[in-house]
């Protein structure tokens, strides 16, 4: 569908090393009317302009990273994740000056506690300004567009902003910037920026809650700093992409549930730039931008969306006829899984032919999405549904009863099996909680050893009386004598 591996992208802006300490609130600190979080895991990675960079990186292009790091332990730490990623070039410039800024955020269950800033926010001096236009115009030839991240921390002025763009003009390659200031005259020379509502509103003095009200706030500022084109993100409302000309395009937020909205503007532009550098008209791009902040939004943290899971919530909204999109194969769920428990999300598993879908399932499925974050729902191959119900089985293809099964809102994800069991597949997703109903038991459920050995939860549920599928196909086939 896309392939972003031949694209490398220059992010300037504001650098940031983000912390994440996650833990369990059990009990209110008798010292003050707050929660006590007992520290479990602690995680590391770059953010702000380094979370647009990690972005790009998970899709699958390369990205140059240019921004201030001070000269301490932070700094040391932040490089040395960069340089873990082989799509990721270090092109930081080192301040005597001012430290790393680090961010340090306290998770609890699925819940932001407390985040702590260690940051200094003054303008970049003479000398840092300097040197940070020298390693952008070093670095950006060979590059396919370049973007402005704007933290407000004191990287992008001015002078580096202006300087960036005239390098990436002479080159003819498009720039992007997610502003931080109020006067968007600044990104002058842009071809689009991506503020979101409140940023939008703020910079043309207007209301922006419905589309029209955007449409109007954009074409004031578009004017003012003579920009092509400005996309909006409005969160639960979509984003709305307007042209000078006065076009205006629209898409749905298409995020299922939202755990945290950290880093969601970054993997918006990223993404944008990768689909625009990549061909793509805005309006396209945009789709594709809307598509992974859906997805980045139901992780916890500073979290990316790798390519593996946008290919897949693309085909999965793209309206076409029933087919073989709606599946994913064994090596891209595995990787959907894995991304899915490294961002601390619970990870369900079930299985079945559902072949006409009933009550029975759909009762089956919401249950087991309740007790995960995930749900991977495994199907029979039509195969293997001949072997285990007989030759006029199933009634629906696997194409079709894929398709009808990745519709619905407690699924994430579908995969196949030609296998008899799908104790194979269990065994390299390794789900934290393997579901099946009630009229199982758990030492006759396929893969549960396997679960339990790893630490995982196996879940039986009481199913819906009366609904099964052979006794429909039985009921139609009396009808029709």
């Amino acid at each position: 569908m896309f392939d972003f591996s031949a694209l490398r992208i220059l992010v300037l802006g504001d650098v940031m090393l983000d912390r994440f300490l996650y833990g369990a609130v059990e009990r209110i600190s008798p010292e003050a009317p707050v929660p006590v979080v007992r520290l479990g895991r602690t995680l590391a990675m770059p953010g702000g302009a380094g979370n647009v960079a990690r972005n790009i990186s998970a899709l699958g292009g390369q990205a140059v990273l240019v921004g201030l790091v001070g000269q301490d332990p932070a700094a040391a730490e932040f490089r040395a994740l960069l340089a873990a990623d082989p799509r990721l070039v270090d092109a930081t410039v080192g301040s005597a000056t001012r430290p790393t800024i680090c961010k340090m955020r306290v998770i609890a269950g699925n819940q932001q506690v407390v985040r702590l800033d260690d940051e200094v926010a003054a303008p970049a001096d003479a000398a840092e300004q300097a040197a940070l236009v020298t390693a952008v115009q070093a670095a950006l030839p060979g590059c396919a567009a370049l973007i402005l991240s704007d933290y407000a921390k004191g990287v992008l002025t001015p002078a580096v902003i202006a300087a960036a763009i005239a390098v990436a003009r002479r080159l003819g390659l498009p720039v992007l910037a997610d502003p931080k200031s109020d006067d968007f005259a600044l990104y002058r020379g842009a071809d689009c920026l991506t503020p979101n509502a409140k940023e939008l509103a703020r910079a043309a003095r207007l209301p922006t809650g419905t589309e029209a009200e955007v449409a109007a706030a954009a074409g004031k500022v578009m004017a003012t700093a003579d920009l092509p084109a400005l996309l909006c993100t409005r969160a639960e409302k979509g984003m709305t992409l307007v042209r000078a000309g006065g076009a205006v395009s629209s898409v749905p937020a298409e995020a299922r549930e939202v755990f945290d909205v950290s880093g969601a503007g970054d993997t918006v532009i990223a993404t944008l730039a990768l689909a625009h550098a990549d061909g793509r008209p805005l309006e396209e791009a945009m789709r594709m931008a809307n598509a992974a902040a859906g997805i980045v939004v139901g992780k916890l943290g500073t979290a990316t969306v790798t390519a593996d899971e946008l290919a897949h919530a693309l085909r999965a909204g793209a309206g076409s006829a029933p087919g073989e999109d709606a599946l994913l194969d064994h090596a891209a769920a595995a990787g959907l899984v894995r991304d899915w428990k490294a961002h601390g999300l619970r990870v369900g598993f079930t299985n079945g032919c559902f072949d006409i879908l009933h009550a029975g399932h759909v009762s089956l499925l919401r249950a087991a999405r309740r007790r995960c974050d995930r749900l991977v729902v495994a199907l029979n191959t039509d195969a293997s549904v001949a072997r285990l119900k007989g030759p006029s089985r199933p009634v629906n293809s696997l194409a079709d009863r894929a398709a009808v099964v990745s519709a619905l809102a407690a699924v994430d994800a579908v995969v196949a099996f030609d296998e008899d069991t799908p104790l194979d597949l269990i065994r390299l997703l390794l789900p934290d909680l393997l579901v099946k109903g009630a009229d199982y038991s758990i030492d006759r459920v396929v893969g549960a050893d396997v679960v339990q050995a790893a630490g995982g939860e196996v879940a039986l549920i009481d199913l819906l009386p009366g609904r099964s599928t052979t006794g429909l196909v039985g009921r139609l086939a009396a009808a029709a004598r």
